[in-house]
Protein backbone atom coordinates (compact mmCIF):
# COMPACT_ATOMS: atom_id res chain seq x y z
CA UNK A 1 0.00 0.00 0.00
CA UNK A 2 1.34 3.32 -0.87
CA UNK A 3 1.61 6.57 0.76
CA UNK A 4 2.28 4.72 4.04
CA UNK A 5 2.65 7.70 7.05
CA UNK A 6 3.01 7.40 10.73
CA UNK A 7 0.33 8.92 12.63
CA UNK A 8 1.06 12.12 14.42
CA UNK A 9 2.64 11.41 17.84
CA UNK A 10 3.46 7.61 16.87
CA UNK A 11 6.55 6.03 16.34
CA UNK A 12 7.30 4.30 12.80
CA UNK A 13 6.16 1.10 12.34
CA UNK A 14 6.39 -1.60 9.81
CA UNK A 15 4.07 -1.78 7.07
CA UNK A 16 0.35 -2.86 8.05
CA UNK A 17 -1.40 -6.08 6.80
CA UNK A 18 -4.99 -6.00 4.84
CA UNK A 19 -6.34 -6.99 8.32
CA UNK A 20 -4.33 -4.19 9.97
CA UNK A 21 -5.57 -1.78 7.43
CA UNK A 22 -9.22 -2.74 7.48
CA UNK A 23 -9.29 -2.39 11.53
CA UNK A 24 -7.80 1.10 11.20
CA UNK A 25 -10.33 2.10 8.22
CA UNK A 26 -13.55 0.36 10.51
CA UNK A 27 -12.18 2.35 13.64
CA UNK A 28 -11.33 5.66 12.05
CA UNK A 29 -15.09 5.45 10.18
CA UNK A 30 -15.86 4.48 14.15
CA UNK A 31 -14.65 6.94 16.22
CA UNK A 32 -12.45 9.70 13.53
CA UNK A 33 -9.47 8.59 14.98
CA UNK A 34 -6.18 6.79 13.46
CA UNK A 35 -6.06 3.77 15.87
CA UNK A 36 -2.82 4.36 18.20
CA UNK A 37 0.46 2.76 16.97
CA UNK A 38 -0.87 2.30 13.48
CA UNK A 39 0.66 3.65 10.46
CA UNK A 40 -0.97 6.23 8.09
CA UNK A 41 -2.33 4.83 4.98
CA UNK A 42 -3.42 6.82 2.34
CA UNK A 43 -6.84 5.54 2.69
CA UNK A 44 -7.01 6.11 6.41
CA UNK A 45 -5.58 9.64 5.63
CA UNK A 46 -8.65 10.68 3.40
CA UNK A 47 -10.86 9.41 5.73
CA UNK A 48 -9.93 11.62 8.15
CA UNK A 49 -9.10 14.64 5.97
CA UNK A 50 -12.88 13.95 4.48
CA UNK A 51 -14.17 13.19 8.14
CA UNK A 52 -15.60 10.35 7.01
CA UNK A 53 -17.09 9.14 10.81
CA UNK A 54 -20.08 10.75 9.37
CA UNK A 55 -20.76 9.82 6.18
CA UNK A 56 -23.51 7.64 8.04
CA UNK A 57 -26.10 10.55 7.94
CA UNK A 58 -26.01 11.72 4.20
CA UNK A 59 -26.15 8.05 3.56
CA UNK A 60 -29.25 7.04 5.94
CA UNK A 61 -31.14 10.36 4.40
CA UNK A 62 -30.50 9.01 0.84
CA UNK A 63 -31.87 5.40 1.75
CA UNK A 64 -34.82 7.48 3.13
CA UNK A 65 -35.74 8.73 -0.24
CA UNK A 66 -34.92 5.61 -2.15
CA UNK A 67 -36.80 3.28 -0.06
CA UNK A 68 -39.98 6.21 0.23
CA UNK A 69 -39.82 6.45 -3.42
CA UNK A 70 -39.76 2.38 -3.49
CA UNK A 71 -42.97 1.96 -1.64
CA UNK A 72 -44.79 4.46 -2.96
CA UNK A 73 -43.77 5.14 -6.94
CA UNK A 74 -44.24 3.38 -9.84
CA UNK A 75 -41.19 2.78 -11.77
CA UNK A 76 -38.14 4.27 -9.05
CA UNK A 77 -35.18 5.04 -11.19
CA UNK A 78 -32.41 2.74 -9.15
CA UNK A 79 -29.50 4.03 -11.19
CA UNK A 80 -30.50 7.59 -11.05
CA UNK A 81 -31.00 6.67 -6.82
CA UNK A 82 -27.49 5.05 -6.69
CA UNK A 83 -25.71 7.83 -8.93
CA UNK A 84 -27.40 10.41 -6.31
CA UNK A 85 -26.30 8.74 -3.33
CA UNK A 86 -23.01 9.14 -4.11
CA UNK A 87 -23.27 12.80 -4.72
CA UNK A 88 -24.76 13.21 -1.80
CA UNK A 89 -21.54 11.46 0.24
CA UNK A 90 -19.50 13.45 -2.23
CA UNK A 91 -21.08 16.42 -1.21
CA UNK A 92 -20.79 16.49 2.45
CA UNK A 93 -16.96 15.28 1.65
CA UNK A 94 -16.44 18.87 0.55
CA UNK A 95 -18.66 20.66 3.30
CA UNK A 96 -16.53 18.65 5.72
CA UNK A 97 -13.11 19.96 4.00
CA UNK A 98 -14.99 23.62 3.31
CA UNK A 99 -15.78 23.59 7.50
CA UNK A 100 -12.65 23.30 7.94
CA UNK A 101 -10.92 25.31 5.28
CA UNK A 102 -12.67 28.63 6.14
CA UNK A 103 -12.55 28.02 9.86
CA UNK A 104 -8.79 27.48 10.11
CA UNK A 105 -8.69 30.88 7.87
CA UNK A 106 -11.07 32.41 9.35
CA UNK A 107 -9.02 32.01 12.87
CA UNK A 108 -11.49 29.81 15.07
CA UNK A 109 -9.72 26.09 14.29
CA UNK A 110 -6.61 26.38 16.63
CA UNK A 111 -4.38 24.11 18.09
CA UNK A 112 -6.42 24.34 21.62
CA UNK A 113 -10.25 24.42 19.90
CA UNK A 114 -11.96 21.68 20.59
CA UNK A 115 -12.53 20.66 16.42
CA UNK A 116 -7.96 19.80 17.08
CA UNK A 117 -8.42 18.00 20.04
CA UNK A 118 -11.08 14.98 19.21
CA UNK A 119 -9.88 14.50 16.01
CA UNK A 120 -6.76 15.51 13.89
CA UNK A 121 -7.37 18.25 11.79
CA UNK A 122 -6.57 17.82 8.01
CA UNK A 123 -4.05 21.10 8.35
CA UNK A 124 -3.08 21.37 11.60
CA UNK A 125 -1.88 17.97 12.16
CA UNK A 126 -0.01 17.59 8.94
CA UNK A 127 -2.06 15.52 6.97
CA UNK A 128 -2.63 17.96 3.92
CA UNK A 129 -1.87 21.43 2.96
CA UNK A 130 -3.48 24.50 2.66
CA UNK A 131 -3.38 24.70 -0.84
CA UNK A 132 -3.93 21.21 -0.75
CA UNK A 133 -7.17 21.18 0.54
CA UNK A 134 -8.13 23.65 -1.83
CA UNK A 135 -7.15 21.43 -4.47
CA UNK A 136 -9.15 18.24 -2.63
CA UNK A 137 -12.14 20.60 -2.32
CA UNK A 138 -12.15 21.49 -6.10
CA UNK A 139 -11.79 18.33 -7.13
CA UNK A 140 -14.87 16.69 -5.22
CA UNK A 141 -17.23 19.85 -6.55
CA UNK A 142 -16.25 18.95 -10.18
CA UNK A 143 -17.36 15.42 -9.40
CA UNK A 144 -20.36 16.20 -8.01
CA UNK A 145 -21.18 18.88 -11.05
CA UNK A 146 -20.57 15.91 -13.10
CA UNK A 147 -22.99 13.97 -11.21
CA UNK A 148 -25.67 16.66 -11.33
CA UNK A 149 -25.15 17.60 -15.17
CA UNK A 150 -26.15 13.66 -15.70
CA UNK A 151 -29.31 13.69 -13.19
CA UNK A 152 -30.35 16.99 -14.79
CA UNK A 153 -30.26 15.81 -18.01
CA UNK A 154 -32.03 12.75 -16.60
CA UNK A 155 -34.81 14.69 -14.28
CA UNK A 156 -34.64 17.86 -15.42
CA UNK A 157 -33.86 21.54 -13.60
CA UNK A 158 -35.23 20.62 -10.38
CA UNK A 159 -32.51 18.23 -9.29
CA UNK A 160 -30.31 21.43 -9.60
CA UNK A 161 -32.71 23.25 -7.15
CA UNK A 162 -32.00 20.86 -4.40
CA UNK A 163 -27.85 20.65 -5.33
CA UNK A 164 -27.77 24.14 -5.03
CA UNK A 165 -29.88 25.20 -2.29
CA UNK A 166 -27.65 22.24 -0.57
CA UNK A 167 -24.51 23.70 -1.91
CA UNK A 168 -25.08 26.86 -0.92
CA UNK A 169 -25.88 26.06 2.90
CA UNK A 170 -22.54 23.69 2.35
CA UNK A 171 -20.24 26.84 1.65
CA UNK A 172 -21.76 29.23 3.71
CA UNK A 173 -22.22 27.82 6.86
CA UNK A 174 -19.30 29.12 8.12
CA UNK A 175 -18.06 31.16 4.58
CA UNK A 176 -17.92 34.66 4.80
CA UNK A 177 -20.14 37.00 4.15
CA UNK A 178 -22.81 34.78 6.06
CA UNK A 179 -21.25 32.40 8.32
CA UNK A 180 -24.37 31.07 9.04
CA UNK A 181 -23.12 28.93 12.39
CA UNK A 182 -21.87 32.04 13.20
CA UNK A 183 -25.68 33.47 14.11
CA UNK A 184 -27.64 30.85 15.44
CA UNK A 185 -28.45 29.45 11.47
CA UNK A 186 -26.20 26.58 11.19
CA UNK A 187 -28.71 24.16 12.92
CA UNK A 188 -31.73 25.45 10.73
CA UNK A 189 -29.77 24.49 7.53
CA UNK A 190 -28.45 21.37 9.09
CA UNK A 191 -32.11 20.51 9.28
CA UNK A 192 -32.88 21.20 5.85
CA UNK A 193 -29.94 20.11 4.10
CA UNK A 194 -29.94 16.55 5.70
CA UNK A 195 -33.94 16.28 5.63
CA UNK A 196 -36.06 17.98 2.69
CA UNK A 197 -33.16 18.48 0.50
CA UNK A 198 -31.13 15.16 0.88
CA UNK A 199 -34.58 12.86 1.06
CA UNK A 200 -36.49 14.96 -0.46
CA UNK A 201 -33.77 15.36 -3.76
CA UNK A 202 -33.40 11.74 -3.53
CA UNK A 203 -36.92 11.07 -3.78
CA UNK A 204 -37.42 13.16 -6.96
CA UNK A 205 -34.49 11.49 -8.49
CA UNK A 206 -35.78 8.13 -7.99
CA UNK A 207 -39.21 8.76 -8.61
CA UNK A 208 -39.58 11.69 -11.20
CA UNK A 209 -41.59 13.26 -8.88
CA UNK A 210 -42.23 14.89 -5.42
CA UNK A 211 -45.67 14.42 -3.60
CA UNK A 212 -46.29 17.27 -0.76
CA UNK A 213 -45.44 14.28 2.15
CA UNK A 214 -42.62 13.29 1.67
CA UNK A 215 -41.52 16.47 2.69
CA UNK A 216 -43.19 15.74 6.02
CA UNK A 217 -41.68 11.96 5.84
CA UNK A 218 -38.20 13.97 6.29
CA UNK A 219 -38.80 15.24 9.28
CA UNK A 220 -38.17 12.60 11.81
CA UNK A 221 -34.97 12.14 10.38
CA UNK A 222 -34.25 15.97 9.99
CA UNK A 223 -34.91 16.20 13.19
CA UNK A 224 -32.17 13.41 14.69
CA UNK A 225 -29.68 14.92 12.78
CA UNK A 226 -30.20 18.08 14.16
CA UNK A 227 -29.45 16.98 17.47
CA UNK A 228 -26.48 15.92 16.29
CA UNK A 229 -25.12 18.83 15.88
CA UNK A 230 -26.97 21.06 18.99
CA UNK A 231 -24.65 18.50 21.20
CA UNK A 232 -21.76 19.42 19.24
CA UNK A 233 -22.12 22.82 19.83
CA UNK A 234 -22.64 22.32 23.17
CA UNK A 235 -19.82 20.68 24.04
CA UNK A 236 -18.18 23.64 22.35
CA UNK A 237 -19.73 26.24 24.41
CA UNK A 238 -17.54 27.91 25.97
CA UNK A 239 -15.13 28.40 23.28
CA UNK A 240 -17.55 29.18 20.67
CA UNK A 241 -19.26 32.26 23.36
CA UNK A 242 -15.84 33.34 23.80
CA UNK A 243 -15.27 33.04 19.95
CA UNK A 244 -18.37 35.26 19.55
CA UNK A 245 -19.73 32.17 17.48
CA UNK A 246 -23.18 32.50 18.20
CA UNK A 247 -24.66 29.19 17.64
CA UNK A 248 -27.82 27.90 18.71
CA UNK A 249 -27.00 27.08 21.71
CA UNK A 250 -24.76 30.00 22.73
CA UNK A 251 -27.93 32.05 22.07
CA UNK A 252 -30.46 29.94 23.74
CA UNK A 253 -28.04 28.96 26.79
CA UNK A 254 -26.00 25.61 27.56
CA UNK A 255 -29.14 24.12 29.40
CA UNK A 256 -32.07 25.42 27.99
CA UNK A 257 -29.71 23.67 24.53
CA UNK A 258 -29.55 20.39 26.12
CA UNK A 259 -33.25 20.53 27.02
CA UNK A 260 -34.21 21.49 23.49
CA UNK A 261 -32.01 18.42 22.33
CA UNK A 262 -33.93 15.55 24.70
CA UNK A 263 -36.98 16.71 23.26
CA UNK A 264 -36.24 16.85 19.43
CA UNK A 265 -34.93 12.71 20.26
CA UNK A 266 -38.33 12.18 21.88
CA UNK A 267 -40.12 14.24 19.23
CA UNK A 268 -38.51 11.84 16.13
CA UNK A 269 -40.79 8.96 17.45
CA UNK A 270 -43.86 11.15 18.03
CA UNK A 271 -43.86 12.35 14.10
CA UNK A 272 -42.82 8.81 13.36
CA UNK A 273 -46.10 7.78 15.16
CA UNK A 274 -48.11 10.67 13.62
CA UNK A 275 -46.77 9.49 9.62
CA UNK A 276 -48.44 6.12 10.23
CA UNK A 277 -51.72 6.89 12.20
CA UNK A 278 -52.10 9.68 9.45
CA UNK A 279 -51.66 6.82 6.75
CA UNK A 280 -48.40 8.67 5.03
CA UNK A 281 -45.67 5.59 6.08
CA UNK A 282 -46.57 2.35 6.83
CA UNK A 283 -46.20 0.32 10.17
CA UNK A 284 -43.29 -0.77 9.28
CA UNK A 285 -41.44 2.06 10.78
CA UNK A 286 -42.77 1.16 14.00
CA UNK A 287 -39.66 -1.13 14.63
CA UNK A 288 -38.37 2.43 15.79
CA UNK A 289 -39.69 1.63 19.05
CA UNK A 290 -36.68 -0.65 19.29
CA UNK A 291 -34.07 1.90 19.89
CA UNK A 292 -36.20 3.85 23.05
CA UNK A 293 -34.29 1.52 25.41
CA UNK A 294 -31.18 3.40 23.68
CA UNK A 295 -33.06 6.53 23.64
CA UNK A 296 -33.72 6.59 27.64
CA UNK A 297 -29.90 6.06 28.06
CA UNK A 298 -29.43 8.63 26.37
CA UNK A 299 -31.81 11.53 28.01
CA UNK A 300 -30.75 10.25 31.57
CA UNK A 301 -26.95 11.40 30.44
CA UNK A 302 -28.07 14.41 28.89
CA UNK A 303 -29.92 14.93 32.35
CA UNK A 304 -26.44 14.18 34.21
CA UNK A 305 -23.50 16.38 34.08
CA UNK A 306 -20.82 15.83 31.81
CA UNK A 307 -17.85 13.70 33.03
CA UNK A 308 -14.98 15.55 34.59
CA UNK A 309 -12.72 12.98 32.13
CA UNK A 310 -13.20 10.70 29.48
CA UNK A 311 -14.19 7.05 30.34
CA UNK A 312 -11.78 4.46 29.90
CA UNK A 313 -11.54 3.91 25.94
CA UNK A 314 -12.95 6.95 25.02
CA UNK A 315 -11.45 8.42 21.76
CA UNK A 316 -13.27 11.56 20.88
CA UNK A 317 -12.98 14.14 24.50
CA UNK A 318 -13.27 16.45 24.89
CA UNK A 319 -16.86 15.94 23.01
CA UNK A 320 -19.62 14.29 25.09
CA UNK A 321 -23.20 15.38 23.85
CA UNK A 322 -22.68 15.09 20.29
CA UNK A 323 -21.08 11.34 20.73
CA UNK A 324 -24.75 11.00 22.89
CA UNK A 325 -26.44 12.33 19.96
CA UNK A 326 -24.78 10.35 17.61
CA UNK A 327 -25.05 7.17 19.11
CA UNK A 328 -29.10 7.65 19.02
CA UNK A 329 -29.06 8.69 15.53
CA UNK A 330 -27.18 5.78 14.18
CA UNK A 331 -29.80 3.41 15.87
CA UNK A 332 -33.31 5.35 15.39
CA UNK A 333 -31.98 6.09 12.02
CA UNK A 334 -30.78 2.76 10.66
CA UNK A 335 -34.28 1.11 12.30
CA UNK A 336 -36.13 4.13 10.37
CA UNK A 337 -34.58 2.74 6.85
CA UNK A 338 -35.03 -0.82 7.92
CA UNK A 339 -38.51 -0.01 8.06
CA UNK A 340 -38.89 1.85 4.97
CA UNK A 341 -37.23 -1.31 3.52
CA UNK A 342 -39.94 -3.39 5.52
CA UNK A 343 -42.79 -1.12 4.05
CA UNK A 344 -41.43 -1.44 0.10
CA UNK A 345 -40.58 -5.41 0.36
CA UNK A 346 -44.05 -6.36 1.72
CA UNK A 347 -45.84 -3.32 0.74
CA UNK A 348 -47.18 -2.56 4.26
Amino acid sequence: MADIRVAPGEPALATPGFGTLLDSWRQIIATGNLPKGRAMDGVSRWLLITRACVFSMTLTSGLIGGLLAAATAGAPRWGYFALALLGLVIAHAANNMINDYFDLSGGVDTAEYTRALYAPHPILSGLITKRGLLAAIAAVNLADLAILAALVAARGWPVAAFALAGLFVSVFYVAPPLKLKHHGLGEPGVFVVWGPLMIGGTYYVTAGALPAWVWLASVPYALAVTTVLIGKHVDKYEQDKARGIHTLPVLLGRELSLRLNQAAMVAFYAIVLGLVVSGYLGVGVLIVAAALPRLRQVLRAYSQPKPASPPPGYRVWPLWYVSLAFYHNKLAGGLFVLGLALNAVFGL
